[in-house]
């Protein structure tokens, strides 16, 4: 077997959970980690309007990032089952067709919000002292949107192939050259949001390129090669139908925090929309954990569904939830206990910790639900039925998420902690919504989707 593949259809599940996820958290926690120095450095050095510009833009770019991500994740399912299945001409089919059909989906979006990014700041009540900012961080994120996409493509395809360590390496990279462009474009340069956005656009550049040379050194199953990028029109089919669904349901989740930006935006300006950009800068954080145990898992099930290994699927759930139970627990305690440790840990002011305090109250019973969404989300995910996560999510995010924020927000005149409510009760119905389609969906569940067959 090649340096950069592993086999995750053998061995103690427990332990290999943990050896796949442990490389995927670390890389998380470092991208979060420069995700919070952009944060610290913005509000240390270019104060509220550009924490509260950074917040607006970086909530339609989570959006597209998730779009993206998603359907890589999809590629990876596949490129998954086609590696349990040991059919690896297929696994080359389907890394050339997921990286070319990015690639166009990079171009196209990059096009359309450069020409509506003033209509769509608008849109979403951006607080006018912030708007300069909020649309130099937009506009310069989209330029170097590509990269982003890029990166996350091949380190989804990478950890398909159930190497967890490699992707890890490079996210060093990127993470200290985005710290050191962060001080000099924003704490030197004095350029705000804008420097922020620059030096995450070149530090995933830097990633990504990094990455595909290291690969192609290491005789890597797919070389790179332009000659080798053809797009298989049976392979695409496959990839979205996985990666489509799940892209979606991402950017609708995120969608729907966007239209609450703009509800948070009319109640309390400024330092609401900054306590909230917190908050949602530690949520990222805290849940880093739980999403590498979600990633390990639908990577340990896409493998095994492909070997025809359904026994060990089932297994790999039960300790993805016994994991993010846990987690849960200890998040909600921090969560409850030291919530205004974490703003001031931001370098919030007065006004933004005392917006952020009605906020955290009611968000941080999110963490109650998170656990049953994760885990059966990685099932779904790992057997290839996307769609699931799909129609929850929308009901989730539409169909509760949404009203209820406006309800409890504007109607009932809770403002900041109606909003904040709307999460947990939202996951609620989307914890619900998961576990009756896992019953609903049991004796078909465990079989492959596309044409992978051990």
């Amino acid at each position: 077997m090649a340096k950069l593949e592993s086999d995750l259809t053998q061995g103690n599940v427990w332990k290999q959970m943990i050896v796949f996820a442990i490389p995927f958290f670390i890389s998380n926690l470092i991208q979060s980690l420069y995700s919070i120095a952009d944060m610290m450095i913005v509000s240390y050095f270019g104060g509220t309007e550009s924490v509260a510009g950074v917040n607006t833009s970086s909530s339609v770019l989570i959006i597209i990032t998730n779009l993206a991500t998603g359907i890589a994740a999809g590629g990876s399912v596949i490129v998954g089952q086609y590696f349990g299945a040991g059919q690896r001409e297929k696994i080359k089919r389907a890394i050339s067709t997921l990286f070319l059909s990015l690639l166009g989906l990079a171009m196209a979006v990059t096009v359309l919000l450069l020409i509506f990014a003033h209509p769509l700041l608008k849109a979403l009540n951006t607080p006018v002292e912030a708007y300069a900012q909020s649309h130099g961080y937009l506009v310069v994120s989209l330029i170097g949107i590509v990269f982003v996409f890029g990166y996350n493509a091949v380190s989804a395809v990478i950890r398909g192939m159930g190497d967890g360590k490699t992707p890890l390496y490079f996210v060093i990279v990127a993470c200290i050259v985005n710290i050191v462009l962060d001080l000099l474009f924003v704490a030197v340069f004095h350029l705000g949001s804008t420097g922020a956005a620059a030096a995450t656009v070149i530090a995933q550049a830097v990633a990504m390129f990094s990455c595909i040379v290291y690969l192609v050194r290491n005789d890597f199953v797919f070389d790179f090669k332009l000659s080798s990028f053809k797009f298989d029109k049976e392979m695409f089919a496959e990839v979205m139908k996985v990666g489509v669904p799940n892209g979606v349901q991402h950017a609708a989740t995120n969608l729907s925090f966007l239209f609450m930006t703009a509800m948070i935006n009319d109640i309390g300006g400024v330092a609401a929309n900054a306590s909230v950009g917190i908050i949602e800068k530690f949520n990222n954080f805290a849940l880093l954990l739980q999403v590498a145990f979600n990633t390990s898992a639908s990577a340990i099930i896409s493998q095994n569904i492909g070997a025809g290994k359904v026994g060990r699927s089932k297994k790999v759930l039960h300790c993805c939830f016994f994991m993010c139970t846990l987690m849960s627990a200890f998040i909600y305690s921090i969560a409850y206990f030291f919530p205004r440790e974490i703003l001031l840990f931001f370098g919030a002011k007065p006004d933004v910790v005392e917006q952020g305090l009605i906020y955290m109250s009611a968000f941080r019973y999110e963490y109650v639900f998170v656990p049953i969404i994760i885990a059966l989300n990685a099932m779904f995910l790992g057997t290839g039925r996307g769609w699931v996560l799909l129609v929850t999510n929308l009901i989730s995010s539409f169909v509760v998420r949404i009203p209820v924020a406006l309800f409890l927000g504007f109607s009932q005149g809770l403002g900041l902690y109606g909003i904040g409510l709307a999460v947990p009760i939202a996951s609620c119905v989307g914890a619900v919504g998961v576990v009756l389609f896992y019953c609903i969906l049991y004796r078909k569940l465990y079989e492959p989707v596309g044409k992978a067959t051990a």
